[in-house]
């Protein structure tokens, strides 16, 4: 790399799996002067922190985006400055309940240099301890400036040119004084590990508004819930019918009023020819009604519910990302997808901007492969150079128009049809190997033994296609026995599977 063009200064946004394994990935390149991680939580842990006490009047508005949710602060004037507390809604609570365990086994979602403390399937607190430990396992804690928020991210280059730059308004949030002390910062490159899993969405339904305006505290998201015991004895119907979805219908039989009603676009890989016990399924809501009654698609209604939860996930926000001086938008709400994007971890126009923890694949492990390609990249020690923009712009329209015929989303990535490891493959092959002399991560190899477990193991089975064989799902290395617990239930409640259907293993994510 030319030395006038040689990044030397690099910003991490997030310090979760994703900000992780890119700190890691970056500092093992023995390259980079600097390397900053801005998180904007108290600690490591993204996603995986746990905060018990949820806001209490999350703003939920039907239909709304993340630009007018979780809109940009104001900057103030001649920083560095110090200021009062914010207090805009900020969406920094994660949506993690007591008893969410994680569902993809843990040999194929921990990164490839460190194992979960046990497996397959585990509790909450294994991750986010994991991601902490992961930043000390490397040496690279020091890194971290926390309780640190990124309010902005300006170009302050031409895009295209010799040398992009890229200026950071910082607001870190001091406890100890009550204050919000402002300043800015620049550097050479910057990596987007913000997560996406904040800003919650509903979608708009006829009557939806109003009701939530008469009945206060009555409609909710999945994303303030923690526990069933809030529900005991109370009339309860869930919409959405993904992992979290199944994870709360699971946990609220044990305290709800049954039946507990569930309201489902499309049966889930997990669903049988009826719904379990307790459970009467109901298809999508059709209009709220002001006397309290809920109707349904076909014409069914319920009276009388004391809550709904909506498990209809989330919407990826940028609100640090300067649309205005960096000439576009970053995300595409329309189209639901990152602009201008290339292998779900580039950027066309952006050659020092790069994003980790977008696809929904594998998690952590598929993160490990976007960060060493991008450390390797901006090292200049990459064995496969970027296409031409040309090709990139290829990729991007096939695949958006391939995936809009196929009825799915623009950054899922499915296994069974080979995608994933076709794409893990290119990143693989842009990343190529470490140094002689040892700098630099080498991407891991999907062996065996990982993409058995991918194929076998499952937190939930398959009703009529899945055979339950509970125990002989053992992957070496990974606990089975009765003395791993998982929030109070016994390891061995994981399944393995015979596979015979034709469905995307990962579409649990």
């Amino acid at each position: 790399m030319a030395e006038d063009s040689r990044i030397r200064s690099v910003a991490i946004i997030g310090a979760g799996a994703a900000g992780a394994i890119t700190a890691a990935a970056f500092a093992a390149e023995k390259y980079f002067e600097r390397i900053q991680i801005f998180e904007r939580r108290e600690c490591a842990g993204g996603t995986w922190i746990y905060d018990s006490s949820p806001p209490s009047k999350l703003p939920l508005k039907p239909g709304s985006l993340p630009p007018e949710l979780d809109p940009s602060l104001p900057v103030p004037n001649n920083l560095p400055k110090i200021t009062s507390p914010n207090e805009q809604e900020r969406f920094t609570q994660t949506p993690i309940y007591s008893s969410l365990t994680t569902n993809v086994p843990a040999i194929a979602m921990s990164f490839s240099d460190l194992p979960f403390a046990y497996g397959p399937f585990v509790p909450h607190h294994i991750p986010k301890q994991y991601i902490e430990s992961y930043f000390a396992y490397h040496k690279i804690d020091s890194l971290l400036s926390l309780n640190t928020t990124v309010e902005d991210v300006s170009l302050i280059s031409p895009p295209n040119s010799a040398k992009e730059k890229w200026k950071l308004t910082l607001r870190k949030h001091d406890p100890v004084r009550q204050v919000d002390v402002w300043w800015e910062d620049d550097f050479d490159a910057v990596v987007l590990a913000n997560g996406h899993y904040s800003v919650p969405f509903i979608p708009e339904v006829t009557g939806l508004a109003a009701y939530m305006e008469l009945y206060p505290g009555r409609v909710q998201h999945s994303k303030t819930y923690r526990t069933p015991l809030l529900y005991t004895n109370k009339k309860v119907l869930i919409i959405g019918n993904s992992a979290s979805a199944k994870d709360l219908s699971t946990d609220l039989l044990s305290t709800v009023a049954h039946p507990l009603y569930l309201s489902r676009r499309s049966a889930s890989r997990w669903d049988g020819p009826s719904p379990p016990p307790g459970i009467i399924w109901k298809p999508v809501v059709k209009e709220y009604r002001m006397d309290g009654r809920i109707v349904f698609d076909d014409e069914s209604s319920v009276d009388g519910v004391d809550s709904v939860i909506y498990c209809t996930g989330y919407l990826p926000s940028f609100p640090f990302w300067d649309a205005k001086n960096n000439g576009r938008e970053i995300w595409d709400y329309k189209n639901n997808k990152l602009a201008k994007t290339y292998l779900h971890t580039f950027f066309h126009d952006f050659k020092t901007l790069g994003i980790v923890g977008m696809p929904r694949v594998l998690t952590f492990r598929s993160f490990e492969y976007q960060a060493i390609a991008l450390a390797r990249l901006w090292s200049g020690r990459q064995t496969k150079d970027l296409p031409g923009l040309e090709v990139q712009e290829g990729w991007e329209k096939e695949r958006e128009i391939l995936r809009k015929r196929q009825g799915k989303k623009f950054h899922d990535i499915e296994w069974e049809t080979g995608e994933t490891l076709g794409w893990l493959g290119e990143l693989y092959e842009i990343a190529g190997l470490g140094k002689l002399t040892g700098e630099g991560r080498t991407p891991p190899v999907m062996g065996e033994e990982v993409r058995w477990a991918i194929e076998n193991l499952r937190k939930y089975p398959e009703p009529g296609k899945d055979k339950d064989e509970k125990g002989k799902g053992k992957v070496e290395g990974e606990s089975v026995s009765g003395e791993d617990k998982l929030e109070g239930r016994d390891a061995e409640e994981w399944v393995f599977v015979i596979r015979g259907a034709e469905k995307d293993l990962l579409s649990f994510i």
